[in-house]
């Protein structure tokens, strides 16, 4: 099955096997084979692999796929919202956005497409309708384009910034403001290809965050992602000395972790707010915490409970000691 792609802002006007190589991640010799053998070319013209890509060209992908066994449905991806043109899923973690090299566990289109949901063609092989993507590790709310309308609208509203993305962090420590924002590039790490950090080289990228709840060890946010950069929110607060809670790759401790119990960093979509591709009726839709962040919250919240019981018992004793040494000089 062919898939469509409108040519993305940033490689119009470059080469057409350049950017068909970045639009599939393969070596630029490899896209230029692809080209001549017509399994990547344009809808409605004819080109050679060093023709210029033009807004408003449309990529088709003529690819076969390789063989895989079997990929496992997540059976417990709950489906937040659909109609006609948009699927907003609750993924749970464990569950990839889409296939990718050495991932063989469920994936979110994957599932999809095994419950039956029909997917827009629209977009790379294997990644079809996907406008943004959450990690394996992190679950929560995100949108899956069913028609080709929603998919170069949704895409657009992404691309442009202008869909709302709340997110819930639980960092460590106690952050010393209720809210602020942190603007700093993102890049790849030079000493991981999986880790990211701050760097002047980096993409733009920019958090704002409100405190919701504080726990003494650690502390509830709402983050509102301004740019949805790879791993942004785990550097964001990683560079503030207050990485997310279990994130042992950004610095998180380890012990606090594995006492609340979590095998992942504690971070949830939340909320997602958009422009409806069709109606263009504002949209929100809520997600909940899953079973093991809400765990750790219950745990850090009854421990929070003990220590305000221990603080009163000891106050109380002060005053009851205070009291009666009164009394004493009293009856002196």
């Amino acid at each position: 099955m062919s898939s469509l792609v409108p040519a993305p802002d940033g490689l119009v006007g470059g080469r057409f096997d350049v950017a068909a190589a970045k639009m599939l991640g393969v070596s630029r010799a490899k896209a230029a084979e692809l080209i001549e053998a017509q399994q990547v070319r344009l809808l409605g013209r004819t080109v050679h692999k060093s023709s210029a890509l033009l807004a408003g060209d449309v990529v088709e992908f003529d690819i076969a796929e390789e063989q895989h066994e079997t990929e496992p449905i997540a059976d417990d991806m709950a489906i937040a919202y659909e109609d006609e043109d948009v699927v907003v899923v609750d993924k749970p973690v464990g569950v990839a956005a889409h296939a990718s090299v050495g991932w063989a566990g469920p994936t979110v289109l994957g599932s999809l497409i095994g419950r039956g949901v029909h997917i827009t063609s629209y977009g790379a092989p294997g990644r079809q309708g996907i406008v943004s993507r959450l990690d394996v590790g992190t679950s929560g709310l995100m949108l899956v384009c069913k028609s080709e309308l929603a998919y170069k609208e949704m895409r657009r509203q992404f691309a442009q910034h202008e869909v709302v993305k709340i997110y819930h962090a639980l960092v460590q420590g106690n952050l010393t403001e209720d809210r602020a924002t942190v603007d700093a590039p993102i890049g790849r790490a030079k000493v991981s290809d999986f880790r990211f950090t701050i760097t002047p080289a980096g993409k733009p990228a920019i958090t704002h965050w409100d405190v919701l709840e504080r726990f003494g060890k650690a502390t509830l946010a709402s983050v509102n992602l301004e740019t949805g950069r790879t791993h942004q929110i785990r550097v964001h607060f990683s560079s503030i000395g207050h990485p997310l809670v279990g994130d042992a790759m950004y610095g998180a401790n380890p012990v606090l972790g594995s006492k609340l119990g979590l095998d992942r960093q504690w971070l949830h979509a939340m909320r997602l707010e958009f422009r409806h591709p069709r109606t263009h009726v504002w949209t929100t839709v809520d997600s909940h915490y899953p079973p093991d962040l809400q765990h750790a919250l219950d745990v850090l919240g009854a421990e929070r409970a003990d220590h305000d019981s221990a603080d009163r018992d000891h106050a109380d004793r002060n005053r009851a000691d205070s009291d009666t040494a009164e009394s004493h000089a009293q009856t002196v």
